[in-house]
């Protein structure tokens, strides 16, 4: 089960960064003076910092598309797959694709640009600041397969952020039920809300639970914290740690990216 993500990350402990696209078309957020090449040339210098500080992956991601959506307007999905197809020839690690919080628009966006992972919500049912929120993993990977991407992990996020999970079970008895039930290819473990961690307690119950599926920290790593996360956890994503003032808003801080994976990889 894990075979397709260690073919991707190998048999390390890998750190996956985030590229946050500005707000896309279709978003209330957009910025149309600045435009899609706005877009383009704001990504494409958090990527190049990214890459040369040695992360071993990057995930894209539109974070900005606020409020969020279940279905993802087209317009958008059409723009992140632009903005990365632009940026293709400078991506230099393995990279992956999430639109917020759409599994079907992530996946079709990774197959279009040849990406190496998808990372959603798959699994579970939520009170959320969207509404109820119920996403079908068996529609998504029948998805995957179709467009002829059966090789592309899936990562599948437990414990939604901006939501309240409506399934009683405690969250490592939800984590082994959806690898049973649902084939995923690594467990991501996050806190409440975007750049905000995960409790401590509760990677360690999952990966307790899932000695041999990789379970990673999704949320919330900071430069503080990465060594204690990563005695616990198969890797992390992280991106607001790497940001100017380490707000999610901002743009890559490369000094602070390059200090985040000395400090994770020991150097």
């Amino acid at each position: 089960m894990t075979a397709k993500f260690r073919r991707v990350f190998g048999d390390g402990k890998p750190l996956i960064a985030m590229v946050h696209l500005g707000a896309l078309p279709g978003s209330p957020l957009f910025d149309d003076d600045a435009g899609v090449e706005g877009l383009v040339e704001a990504a494409g210098r958090d990527l190049d910092a990214l890459c040369a500080a040695g992360f071993d992956a990057v995930m894209f991601g539109n974070e900005n598309d606020r409020p969020y959506e279940f279905s993802v307007d087209t317009a958008s999905s059409a723009a992140m797959a632009y903005v990365i197809g632009r940026l293709r020839a400078r991506i230099t690690v393995p990279f992956g694709v999430n639109v917020l919080w759409d599994p079907m628009s992530s996946i079709a966006v990774a197959a279009a640009t040849g990406a190496s992972f998808v990372r959603e919500i798959f699994t579970g049912t939520y009170a959320s600041d969207m509404g109820p929120w119920t996403p079908d993993a068996g529609k998504a990977m029948r998805y995957r397969d179709r467009l002829g991407r059966s090789d592309m992990p899936l990562l599948y996020n437990v414990s939604a952020e901006f939501a309240h999970s409506l399934d009683a079970r405690p969250l490592a008895e939800r984590a082994r039920s959806a690898v049973f039930s649902s084939i995923p290819d690594a467990i991501l473990v996050s806190g409440p809300i975007t750049g905000e961690a995960a409790p401590m307690h509760h990677l360690e119950s999952v990966k307790a639970a899932l000695p041999a599926m990789p379970v990673l920290a999704n949320t919330g790593v900071r430069h503080a914290t990465v060594r204690d996360v990563l005695a616990v956890a198969d890797g992390c994503i992280v991106g607001s740690a790497l940001k100017v003032d380490g707000d999610t808003w901002n743009a890559v801080d490369a000094d602070r990216a390059r200090e985040f994976v000395a400090l994770a990889k020991g150097r």
